[in-house]
């Protein structure tokens, strides 16, 4: 118990940290970064005086400082603001505001937008993972056992094929081969569970091919320690080796890929296969907001993905600890 009280508490407080330094290097960044979001707030025939007092009623001409201590503030209130382009109703109101500028009762909250988008992502990360675990264990499993065998030799081969496969180009092959010339799944948006299989497939050719390495190397490694050996002449079948020992023992470099794995497909292959299926997730909402230049959507999902990543790698760690007592994080 004091040793899980231990770990964390000083694995939070180093997350607190990498948090807050995420958070202020894309909130500083966003305001660097050439473009002005009141020009796409107020439309392109907005007069100077009208952008000049929208973007001092937004706070957005302060020192970078002041404007994130100022964010920081809110959010401890719960606040995480308002979007600057999307209204209440789900449509874009940039460009068509007068010269006052949308209020901010009119705009919708950027914690409902993420609310809403977050279950179609979780949904689409589970379907893909769960199909990538359907290929990759079964099949790193058997390489690993026999490592010099032509299970090992399939999965160094599909492996090699699927990681030289671009997401993008994998999307659009698919929405040709499954949905325009044939019909038999849909393809673009969300209306029903049908339009996740083909996005799901996409994430999974993605995820599979370092997860079969990854099982099958660390599988391998301990078929050829000696206990394996020493188990079988001891009288254990093959069989139980495997899953009462091997598994054990490799779980931890899995562990770690399998969090690796979480944390890059959370920050780029999901997004992307999000945008190219026009799926209603977070992805799709954060690349909008960022040809949008919506601020507000951008810094909380820069947040909100940081913070589940440090929860990730803290669960990770905390299950190789548990597993193998003998690692400190």
């Amino acid at each position: 118990m004091a040793f899980a009280l231990e770990f964390f508490l000083r694995r939070i407080s180093q997350g607190v940290l990498i948090v807050l330094a995420v958070a202020f290097v894309i909130f500083a960044l966003l305001r660097i970064a050439p473009g002005d979001p009141i020009r796409i707030i107020l439309g392109p025939m907005a007069t100077p005086s009208a952008m000049e007092e929208t973007a001092e009623r937004f706070g957005l001409r302060d020192p970078i400082p002041v404007q994130f201590l100022r964010y920081l503030g809110d959010i401890a209130k719960g606040d995480f603001g308002n979007s600057f382009i999307r209204g209440k109703q789900g449509g874009t109101t940039g460009g068509s505001q007068d010269a006052a500028g949308s209020p901010p009762v009119e705009r919708a909250a950027v914690i409902e937008l993420i609310a809403k988008a977050l279950p179609y992502t979780l949904l689409l990360a589970a379907c893909g993972f769960l199909l990538a675990c359907l290929v990759s264990i079964p099949l790193g499993i058997m390489a690993g056992v026999r490592n010099n065998g032509w299970p090992q030799k399939v999965a160094l081969y599909l492996s090699s094929l699927l990681v030289s496969l671009p997401n993008v180009w994998v999307g659009i092959v698919l929405i040709y081969l499954l949905s325009a010339r044939t019909g038999w799944l849909p393809a673009i948006g969300y209306r029903h569970i049908g339009y996740v299989i083909i996005p799901a497939i996409v994430v999974a050719i993605e995820l599979a091919p370092v997860m079969i390495r990854s099982i099958s190397v660390a599988v391998a490694t301990n078929v050829q320690d000696p206990f394996y050996e020493i188990g079988q002449v001891r009288g254990l079948s093959a069989r139980a080796m495997l899953f009462r020992h091997v598994l054990r023992n490799a779980a931890v470099p899995l562990l770690n890929s399998f969090g690796a794995q979480m944390i890059g497909m959370l920050l780029g292959g999901l997004f992307v296969v999000e945008y190219i299926f026009s799926f209603p997730g977070i992805g799709l909402l954060t690349i909008n907001a960022v040809f949008q230049r919506d601020f507000p959507v951008i810094q909380t999902v820069a947040i909100f993905a940081s913070t589940v990543l440090v929860f990730i790698n803290i669960a990770v760690d905390f299950a190789s600890t548990t597993i193998d007592r003998r690692l400190k994080f």
